[in-house]
């Protein structure tokens, strides 16, 4: 019963590998359209894929994998804008469960309520927040047209900058592709960076309204 229980995970890599274009297809739609979808590793497998795609260890075209994953952001962010506007103020309410992560969402909302409709188009590059921004701006009701201008620029702008990233690094440092683990390690913490910068900030902030005790 042990054995059956010890399994290695798969890394994002393999991922690339063993799903190819229909795997990258559904996860990319999966962490911007479904809520579950939020643990996904979007940034990371985004680089791999370039990165394979310059070694032609991933046998597709960089302009079709690109058309491709930009098809999945913005068909998965406009399913997660149709969950929102669906579900309603409800959604907030939900209990908070392994698939379903109430705390993101509300960040998610506080994040919208300050920067507006721009939100939609920054956390293309926010873990998490990708996952929810949709879902927030169909609950608040924003214009679809607008929505839609955010969704196509930011999608595009997510799937491109990340899918280059990792195919000119790739076809510029030699060798690189084995050394991919430290190549998604710096991806990833660029990605948590802003979040990281706006938790310092506010930690400061909170830090120096501390009334002072004569």
């Amino acid at each position: 019963m042990t054995e059956l229980l010890l399994f290695d995970i798969p890394t994002v890599e393999e991922i690339v590998r063993w799903g190819g274009m229909i795997g990258l297809f559904v996860i990319i739609f999966a962490e911007t359209g479904l809520l579950v979808g939020f643990f996904l590793p979007g940034d990371s497998l985004l680089v791999t894929a370039g990165l394979l795609v310059s070694r032609g260890d991933l046998d597709v075209n960089l302009v079709f994998l690109i058309v491709v994953l930009c098809m999945a952001a913005v068909s998965g962010d406009a399913v997660g804008y149709t969950i929102g506007k669906k579900a309603g103020h409800a959604l907030y309410n939900r209990p908070q469960s392994r698939f379903f992560r109430r705390d993101h969402l509300l960040k998610t909302k506080h994040f919208y309520e300050r920067y507006g409709g721009i939100t939609i188009f920054l956390a293309r590059f926010m873990p998490f927040a990708r996952t929810f921004a949709p879902v927030v701006a169909g609950v608040a009701e924003m214009k679809y047209s607008k929505f839609a201008v955010y969704n196509v620029t930011g999608g595009v702008s997510w799937i491109v900058s990340m899918t280059l990233v990792g195919y000119f690094l790739g076809r510029s440092i030699p060798g690189i592709e084995r050394h991919i683990e430290i190549v998604i390690a710096v991806v990833v913490f660029l990605s948590i960076l802003p979040m990281i910068i706006k938790y310092l900030q506010h930690r400061y902030k909170t830090g120096t309204e501390q009334p002072s005790v004569d």
